[in-house]
């Protein structure tokens, strides 16, 4: 019997070539632009922003998606193998597509949009070297993100050089604003109910950058599993703090959370759900809440609303 990672190198082969042998099933992907794929929303936002309808941008993860739990579906495989270009989060965001994507590699360019952040504006989890890969909640190092997609862009299309000048220029000068915006907004509850508390550790870039404490009922992925202790820890915490709202995470099940808030309910705690955050996917597509600038927002106006 072949070891499970063999086994699984050679399965995603087999896919790559039946599925390039048979009839498209994308015709978005077979129209004469290039093709260029993303893993998660907000990445391709970004490069859809880069490109406009210069390409034809594919994000494989849509709302409500996980990426640490991720699994690349049949037409993931399609897609990919289609691809032109591919772009990643990096950081470890994509957990078990990590090993398709290093394959990838060999055929065609594939690009972490995490790799030029410098090691000391990363952080790195407790009593660990692994890094936080939420880096989109600090507007400033997802600006970066977009400067490194739009080099990578540029070295690959250099014809699409003035484009991508142009319109890295526009969607960055409105990252910035938007950075000084959600300053402004977090400034506006008072220190002392400055604190957000979600089902797992996505928001600690936002945290650091806009001075307000994050907690996660979870690790940095989802992967990571909660135990009791840290359950009563973190109802004491909330009791002790006088917290009045929580929060749970468009991708993540509320079940923890809704635990959480039943506990502190039965200690006499009036806490409450302050509403559903968008943490590692954006929203539903045609909607503000399915751009990353509007994700952003929304996420702002909840935190906000609920802790002011």
């Amino acid at each position: 019997m072949l070891p499970k990672t063999k086994y699984l190198l050679l399965s995603f082969g087999l896919w790559t070539i039946m599925l390039l042998s048979s009839c498209d099933r994308n015709p978005q992907m077979n129209n004469g632009k290039p093709n260029i794929v993303c893993t998660t929303g907000m990445i391709g936002d970004a490069l859809q922003h880069l490109v406009k309808d210069s390409a034809n941008v594919i994000s494989l993860m849509g709302p409500g998606v996980d990426p640490h739990l991720y699994k690349a579906t049949h037409g993931d495989i399609d897609r990919l193998a289609r691809a032109d270009v591919i772009f990643y989060n990096g950081l470890h965001l994509e957990g078990k597509m990590g090993e398709v994507l290093h394959k990838l590699e060999r055929t065609r360019p594939v690009v972490a949009v995490a790799k030029s952040i410098p090691e000391n504006a990363l952080l790195t989890v407790e009593d660990t070297e692994v890094h936080d890969p939420h880096i989109w909640f600090d507007l400033m190092l997802w600006d970066q993100a977009v400067a490194e997609s739009a080099i990578a862009l540029r070295e690959i299309y250099p014809d699409w050089t003035k484009m991508i000048n142009a319109n890295e220029q526009a969607y960055r000068q409105e990252i910035q604003v938007l950075h000084q915006e959600v300053k402004r907004q977090i400034a506006t509850i008072p220190q002392k109910q400055r604190v957000m508390i979600t089902a797992h550790d996505a928001f600690g870039y936002f945290g650091k950058a806009y001075d307000i404490e994050v907690r996660g009922l979870q690790g940095i992925s989802t992967l990571s599993e909660f135990g009791l202790r840290g359950r009563v820890e973190l109802v004491n915490y909330i009791i002790d703090k006088g917290i009045k709202a929580i929060f749970v995470e468009s991708s993540v099940s509320p079940k923890a959370i809704e635990s959480v808030v039943e506990a502190c309910q039965q200690k006499g705690h009036d806490l409450k759900i302050g509403g559903s955050l968008y943490s590692d996917a954006m929203g539903a597509p045609g909607t503000a809440e399915g751009t990353y600038l509007g994700m952003v927002r929304a996420n702002v106006h909840t935190i906000v609303n609920a802790l002011k």
